[in-house]
């Protein structure tokens, strides 16, 4: 079935079963349409197929032919000259087919003829008559002879320019063909591949009978193309139970293999319509032979110069005598022939094989096979010839295998193979030994050993043949020589050609010349190249020329060192006669290159085209250690040993195989005869010992290390035993990625553990399920598949199919998985696509990893366009998978990160296309996020050479470890831009030019690891980066510290220097100036101090000759780096100018100087400190301040400490302004410095002044006043100098009445009365200190602003309120003492707008005016209270209401009448401590001196805000109590209102100064409302009462902002005085 080839080589033209011409196709069809008509289907029909084939394959003309032509096998060139023969191995498709001569093919048609008769007659069916050959079939005949010629010609054409001799080999099998066990019906296709040069010729043989595909048509199907052959049998049937034989074979050789197919049938079930079983056909007379090998020879060991013999015995029946088998030996399946080391013998029913003097070329597998006209049967075992004893202890054994690789008219070139012993000691090399034919002296061909296993031998004489041998030699001795080769002349491979491939044992080939004739001078020689290269020699090979002449040329051979031009001829004394030539004694590691020049009668002809340079040197490497060895018993004294080819070998010869026995340390050889493949039976062993083994690999370079040990094995049969688990497990999750009508797409997962080697591939296995019942196993695929998904082909549409899969690594193939779901095979329809597969993941970390996938095999209705990750919890529900990307991503991986660490999760992928998405993925094996201990990232690399690479080492590596390169996720096997090295548990990927191209992700997964993983991105910006770094290591230079640079020293010394980073004591040093050399001397000092890297030149000073370029030139290896100063211009007058400078400065300071110069600097208090920095003072040195030419004297705040004289001026003003000087002066020298501040100085001084302020200032802050607005700030010092702008909006404020701005002490104030919303914005304060400046800003706006309106209309408001309130101003006494008949009487001030009503009080209640009480109140202002007569009646407590609509207040007194005490003229009334009136003597009327009053006014419920109120008014007497209850009509209550009017304050006053009045009458003062009241001394306060007159009284009011307040009266020549402390005004006395 088709399905056998795999999936991904379905679709490739190659394995296309139709892949043939059009014309053949046509050719064929015609051909069965009519073949009918034709009475013999093997000659007219074969003829027909024959010739329509080869019309398809010729472009020739189609002409009658009426005699074939003579064949000719000469091959001649473009001159006609013979340059050989040409093997006539295609001769037509039907002998391309059969294998057939034209004899033999005559001899086969009569054979079939007779046998077609026979057949006809025997079933009674009428014979037709033979028709003759007609003209159209003698015409394809000429036809097929033209095409057939010219393909020869072509194919001859493309051969000459070959180089046969290393292109020609022997057919191999690279696949064998694979036994099938089918049932009936069914079709079964052998197929294998060849390879081989010249392309061999095929053959498939059934029992040992060629299958002809045109005897029966439909029947059997050869296919050959591109090296695969396929055999395919339909419709099986029992007759198809046979052995197949495919011979492949070419001028190089033959070699076949075997194939059995056996057809069953189902066990009770016979179908009629098949035809019944017929005995495989036999041409004599129906006579079948069973054969039957008995008494096998078993495996044997022999030893170098022994003679062996083995057999076995043959029983055939029956037995006739004058039927013979045909008895072949084959050893490793060549087939020997008689020889005097091979001699054959059958007796007539054994068979024996004799080797006479063994040796080691004689190992091998020896097959014995015996063929009869039914078959052959046969029977196969290993011999093993082991070496010699040494003649010496411990020499090596012999080579083997020697043989000619190329052979000349006088150069042989010749090969062998090494031993596998060596005797304990390296083996040195090799002597090689030569003997011409005929005679027995040896003759040594090199002096040295060489250990290279290829030797030229050069001096032969040509004509003559010669035999070789090899004898190994080590430190110890010789060895045993080699056998002999086969005999080889020494002449043209041309004339070898015509003479024939063997050379005669004795004598000598003549060589006739031709007849001499006029010479022409030969061309240049072609093709010049170097086809070997050693460290012994170099073999050049070259084509003749073109223009030769007729006579036969030779040849000159010249060579020259690379890099020079002198040419130097070698063979100077013979030329060379053949085109190849060796070359000895060239000095190894030297780089030559070739040239050669013809020559002959005429002269030497021009030179080749010279070769490309060649280092000489061992251009094949040994290869490397073979891989990971396992064994697996096989017998009780054998065990299969298994290993993985050594990586990257050329020309690899073969692996010798060493055992041990566990724990001895003693190596024994198990073959001394290389073995090409992986696997090797290895016998003799010991039963019950436990063995190991190590396996190496050989090459002509030499034998590589050994491979690593492999587990010991114990020696028994394996039925029951072998080693665990040596073959992988079975591999599980079958999956369907897609299915169409006769064929479906499987995947599978890895197995969990694949045994004890890699697995090499996987095998599929089906079958079907009808009802329910499944069927027999059928094989799907016969080569493993190495990808694990695979297409099962030709099965069929709407049928129920299971699937199994097996694993298989170079142990064995493990056991097959469970068997999968039940599929059903149907196409898909759908439009989305199917499911990635082949998830894996990599580089896992604790927070991150990647998750690689494959696409889907479904594509659906359109192309995929993007995929979907989803995740999970390990252990969550199904409904728990989230997504992981919101967009498509059109990559098969993505790195999945902000993982949780220690959590498992799984993964699925979901693939899109524009239909939509489609079904998930089966989920990954549950993966925990955690960075595993040793886990290393991909670092990259710059050496020393500028190569750029990535590496990345695992420490967890084990034997069976690779390193595997990925770009962007996929494989990187043969990378043309990288170069990928592996050593130890290290693996580098090397770029070779980096360039943009090599942009992308870049990681590396280590196998047999768990999952040691890494990637590194390799971005546009890191590849500049490094690109930048290997440029620098390419072109190394010296890394400076610092450039070349100057400096002046003391004195004016003048000081070149640079630093370089990092330089060996190897380091040099150039120094040049203006393009001349300068050196040490008197004018220069040089100084290099390796260790720092600091390199120096002094001069004294600068001339102006040393105006120009000087140049520090560095060299360190190959390393190297200069440094370069131009001093020229007004840059070298400069320096020159400061040097002059620095000389006098050096002679400054040889006495008391300045350090630092006289500066200055501002301190946070804003005191000016004027400092200077001196030195080298001692006790006689002065310093003297001046300024404007004044000394400044000591005790004006000098100071000198610590080296610093310093002057402090505080509180700076323009009086400070001037030009400061101090003086340094002692016998030693003087020095001066100055500091001039004056104009621009002062101006700098005093802007850092104000700077210092600036800083010192508060945010803005918003402050409500009954004004207005008021923004302010405070500083910590003001300067009258300090110059302050206001800003609104960004816009300078210009002042009016209604906005001002002023100072008050260190506040600045910006007063905004009655505030508008124009002017709501933000405001700032800048103060300038002649630079940026510095702003304060606050935003007066929004809430801000709001806030600081309500307060002011609130504080406003309040001051209208407090002024007109009304309110008792003052006269009213606390304690009135009076004698009774006396007449009293009170008058108090009154205000209030509007004017207030006035209500006294007696005890509470209500009095009226009467004659006794007579009540007034004048003029708004003046409420008077008199009582006639005073009775002690009228003793009790008095009060006086006065209201309007702002408030209501009251005063309050005590009258205490007392009796008559007569009438002593003047009555005084003194204040007891209590505030009493008492009669007292009479005294003058004092000033009184009040202190806080007693009045106290009840207001309304007040705001938490109290009224700003600058000071309360004295009262003269202090006991005076008045309350007031303000009521304004209009107020709300809560809010405060002012305590006096402000319109009665005069404006020059400040708040807080009383305002003093005065009455003809002294009257006590009325405390203001709303203050506490306070306790007058008695000492000096008296109140005077003279007659019926009332006591003066004087009237203190409160200060408000506001015009002045008057009582009608004023005290005369009265002054006040307010102290804001205790709130005291003062009165002078005065007299009555």
């Amino acid at each position: 079935m088709s399905g056998l080839i795999p999936f991904y080589q379905k679709h490739h033209r190659h394995y296309d079963r139709g892949y043939r011409s059009r014309e053949a196709e046509s050719a064929i069809s015609q051909y069965q349409q009519s073949s009918s008509t034709y009475s013999s289907h093997n000659s007219k029909s074969t003829k027909g197929i024959r010739a329509a084939t080869y019309m398809a394959l010729g472009e020739g003309g189609v002409s009658p032919l009426p005699k074939r032509a003579k064949p000719t096998y000469l091959a001649m060139d473009k001159e006609n000259q013979i340059i050989g023969y040409v093997v006539p191995i295609f001769r037509g498709s039907h002998e391309f087919e059969s294998g057939l001569s034209d004899t033999e093919e005559a001899r086969a048609k009569e054979s079939a003829g007779y046998l077609a008769r026979r057949d006809l007659f025997a079933s009674g069916l009428e014979s037709e008559r033979i028709e003759h050959k007609s003209r159209r079939t003698v015409m394809r005949e000429s036809a097929e002879r033209i095409s057939l010629s010219k393909r020869i010609h072509e194919n001859e054409e493309y051969h000459k320019r070959l180089n046969e001799d290393s292109l020609m080999h022997t057919p191999e099998f690279v696949i064998k063909p694979r036994s099938h066990t089918v049932w009936e019906k069914q079709c079964v296709r052998l197929h294998c591949t060849i390879s081989g040069w010249p392309e061999p010729r095929v053959v498939w043989y059934k029992n040992n009978v060629s299958i002809d595909p045109m005897a029966k048509p439909g029947k059997y199907k050869v296919v050959s193309s591109y090296s695969v052959h396929s055999l395919e049998i339909n419709k099986c049937d029992f007759d198809d139970t046979a052995q197949y034989r495919v011979s492949a074979m070419n001028s190089k050789g033959e070699t076949s293999a075997f194939a059995s197919v056996v057809v069953k049938r189902f066990k009770g079930e016979v179908d009629e319509s098949l035809p019944s079983p017929r005995l495989p056909p036999c041409l004599e007379y129906g006579v079948k032979f069973e054969t039957n090998i008995v008494e096998k020879f078993g495996v044997s060991f022999g030893r170098e110069g022994e003679t062996l013999s083995f057999g076995c015995s043959v029983i055939i029946y029956p037995s006739l005598q004058r039927f013979q088998p045909e008895i072949e030996w084959y050893r490793d399946d060549k087939l020997l022939v008689p020889s005097k080391w091979v001699q054959m013998h059958w007796s007539g029913d054994r068979a024996t094989l004799t080797l006479s003097h063994l040796n080691k070329e004689d190992e091998g597998l020896y097959t014995l096979r015996v063929i009869t006209k039914s078959g052959f049967e046969t029977h196969s075992a290993y011999v093993f010839v082991r070496d010699a004893d040494a003649e010496i202890a411990g020499a090596p054994g012999a080579p083997l295998d020697v043989h000619s690789l190329d052979a000349n008219k006088d150069y042989v070139i010749v090969s062998w193979k090494q031993p596998a012993v060596d005797g304990g000691s390296p083996i040195l090399g090799y002597f090689v030994d030569r003997c011409e034919v005929g005679v027995t002296h040896w003759v040594q061909c090199n002096d040295t050993p060489v250990k290279f296993a290829r030797f030229p031998v050069t001096g032969l004489v040509e004509g003559r043949s010669y035999v070789f041998r090899v004898r190994a030699v080590n430190k110890v001795g010789m060895s045993h020589p080699s056998r002999v080769s086969e005999p080889v002349a020494a002449m043209d491979p041309a004339d070898r050609t015509r003479k024939g491939t063997s050379a005669p044992w004795t004598g000598q080939i003549i060589v006739t010349e031709e007849e001499p004739v006029e010479g022409v001078v030969p061309g240049r020689p072609r093709d010049l190249s170097v086809i070997e290269a050693t460290k012994n020699y170099v073999v050049l090979s070259w084509k003749p020329p073109g223009d030769k002449g007729h006579e036969g040329v030779m040849y000159y051979v010249e060579k020259c060192v690379s890099g020079t031009d002198s040419w130097q001829r070698v063979n100077t004394e013979i030329p060379v006669r053949s085109p190849r030539f060796a070359l000895f004694d060239l000095a190894e590691g030297k780089s030559y290159r070739f040239r050669v020049r013809c020559c002959n009668s005429a002269g030497v002809g021009e030179p080749s085209e010279p070769t490309e340079a060649t280092t000489v040197g061992d251009k094949l490497d040994i290869p490397s250690a073979p891989g990971r060895v396992v064994p697996t018993r096989n017998t009780d004294t054998s065990v299969v040993v298994s290993w993985e080819a050594s990586r990257d070998a050329k020309e690899l010869v073969g692996y010798y195989i060493e055992s041990s026995i566990a724990g001895s340390n003693a190596w024994e050889p198990c073959n001394n005869k290389p073995v090409k493949g992986t696997r090797f039976i290895c016998h003799g062993l010991t039963t019950g010992e436990s063995y190991v083994f190590r396996v190496r690999a050989v090459n002509a370079a030499g034998i590589s290390e050994f491979s690593q040990e492999s587990e010991a094995i114990k020696v028994k049969a394996a039925i029951g035993g072998g080693i665990l688990h040596a073959s992988p497990t079975p591999p599980y999750g079958i999956t369907v990625l897609e299915c169409v009508r006769d064929s479906m797409v499987l995947a599978w997962k890895q197995p969990t553990f694949i045994g004890g080697a890699d697995i090499t591939g996987y095998f599929v296995d089906y079958r079907e399920v009808i009802g329910g019942v499944p069927g027999k196993w059928h094989e799907a695929n016969i080569k493993a598949v190495s990808e694990r998904a695979y297409r099962v082909s030709e099965l069929k549409e709407n049928m129920l199919y299971q699937f199994q899969v097996r694993a298989a690594n170079m142990a064995g193939v493990g056991i097959p998985s469970l068997p999968s779901e039940t599929f059903k095979c149907e196409e898909w329809t759908i439009a989305v696509p199917g499911p990635p597969h082949d998830l894996q993941v990599q580089e896992v970390r604790k927070d991150s990893l990647v998750l690689l996938w494959k696409p889907p095999v479904y594509q659906g209705r359109d192309a995929v366009n993007g995929y979907y990750i989803d995740i999970k919890e390990a252990d969550a529900d199904f409904e728990m998978w989230r997504g992981v990307n919101e967009k498509a991503t059109h990559k098969t991986f993505m790195t999945i990160k902000d993982l949780k660490e220690g959590e498992s999760y799984v993964f699925r992928v979901r693939a899109q296309n524009k239909a939509g998405v489609g079904k998930a993925s089966d989920p990954t094996e549950p993966v925990e996020a955690v960075t595993k201990p040793g886990t290393a990232e991909i670092v990259v690399d710059v050496d020393d050479d500028g190569v750029i690479s990535l590496n990345f080492e695992c420490s967890n590596l084990t034997a069976d470890s690779k390193f595997v390169w990925s770009k962007n996720y996929m494989e990187m096997t043969e990378p043309e831009r990288m170069t990928l090295e592996t050593k130890g548990n290290k693996s580098k990927a090397i770029f070779k030019t980096p360039s943009e191209e090599d942009l992308g992700i870049y990681s590396c997964f280590v196998t047999h690891t768990d999952g040691a993983s890494a990637s590194y991105t390799l971005s546009e910006e890191t590849l500049k980066e490094l690109l930048k770094v290997s440029h620098d290591h390419k072109f190394p230079i010296i890394p400076l510290k610092t450039e070349l640079a100057v400096e002046l020293l003391e004195k004016g010394r003048v000081r070149f220097w640079l630093q370089a980073e990092k330089i060996s004591a190897n380091g040099k040093v150039e120094y040049v100036f203006n393009d001349n050399m300068i050196h040490q001397g008197e004018k220069y000092k040089m100084n290099f101090d390796k260790n720092t890297g600091v390199i120096e030149m002094f001069m004294e000073s600068l001339g102006k000759e040393d105006e120009g370029t000087f140049t520090f030139q560095l060299q360190d290896g190959k390393a190297t780096n200069q440094s370069s100063l131009v001093l020229i211009g007004d840059v070298f007058k400069q320096l020159q100018k400061e040097s002059e400078f620095q000389k006098k400065e050096w002679i400054r300071k040889q006495g008391p100087h300045f350090v630092e110069y006289l500066g200055y600097e501002v301190t946070p208090e804003c005191c000016v400190r004027l400092k200077c920095k001196v030195a080298n003072m001692k006790k006689d040195s002065v310093a003297l301040w001046y300024k404007d030419g004044r000394e400044i004297k000591v005790n004006e705040k000098l100071d000198f400490s610590e080296g610093v004289l310093t002057l402090e001026i505080a509180q700076i003003s323009k009086k400070d302004a001037g030009i400061y000087e101090v003086v340094l002066k002692d016998d030693r020298g003087k020095d001066t410095s100055t500091l001039n501040l004056t104009d621009q100085g002062f101006k700098d001084l005093m802007n850092q002044v104000f700077s210092v302020i600036a800083n010192s200032s508060t945010p803005l802050k918003i402050q409500s006043t009954e004004e207005g607005i008021r923004l302010y700030t405070f500083v910590s010092y003001y300067n009258d100098e300090l110059h302050v702008t206001w800003h609104h909006k960004d816009a300078a404020i210009a002042f009016t009445e209604r906005i001002k701005s002023g100072v008050v002490g260190e506040q600045l104030w910006l007063q905004i009365s009655e505030p508008t919303e124009k002017d709501k914005g933000k405001y700032a304060i800048e103060f300038f200190d002649g630079k940026g400046g510095l702003r304060r800003t606050v935003e007066l706006a929004g809430q801000a602003f709001d806030d600081a309106f309500a307060e002011f209309q609130r504080l406003k408001a309040a001051a209208i309120a407090e002024r007109n309130r009304a309110r008792v101003a003052g006269g009213l006494p606390d304690v009135v003492t009076i004698q009774e008949g006396k007449s009293l009487n009170l008058t108090c001030d009154i205000w209030g707008e509007p004017v207030p009503e006035v209500t006294w009080l007696k005890n509470e209640r209500e009095m009226v005016s009467n004659d006794h009480y007579i009540l007034k109140f004048d003029s708004g202002k003046f409420a008077s209270f008199t009582i006639t007569c005073v009775n002690t009646s009228d003793s009790g407590k008095y009060s006086i209401l006065v209201k309007n609509k702002y408030g209501t207040e009251s005063g309050d007194f005590t009258l205490n009448v007392i009796k008559n005490m007569g009438d002593f003229g003047v009555v005084s009334y003194l204040a007891d401590a209590d505030g009493n009136v008492i009669v007292g003597p009479t005294a003058p009327v004092p000033t009184c001196r009040s202190t806080t009053p007693s009045n106290r006014s009840i207001p309304t419920p007040a705001s938490p805000v109290t009224p700003t109120l600058s000071s309360t008014p004295a009262n003269t007497n202090p006991q005076n109590k008045t309350t007031a209850t303000p009521t304004h009509q209009n107020q709300t209550p809560g809010t405060p209102r002012p305590s006096a009017p402000p319109a009665q304050i005069p404006e020059y006053q400040s708040p807080g100064s009383p305002i003093l009045s005065n009455t003809s009458t002294p009257q006590p003062s009325t405390p203001t409302a709303g203050e506490k009241s306070m306790n007058m001394s008695t000492d000096d306060e008296q109140i005077m009462l003279k007659g019926t007159e009332l006591v003066e009284v004087i009237h203190l009011t409160e200060n408000v902002s506001g015009p002045e307040t008057t009582s009608p009266s004023e005290p005369d020549e009265c002054t006040a005085a307010l102290k804001s402390e205790n709130h005291e005004n003062v009165c002078e006395k005065k007299d009555d």
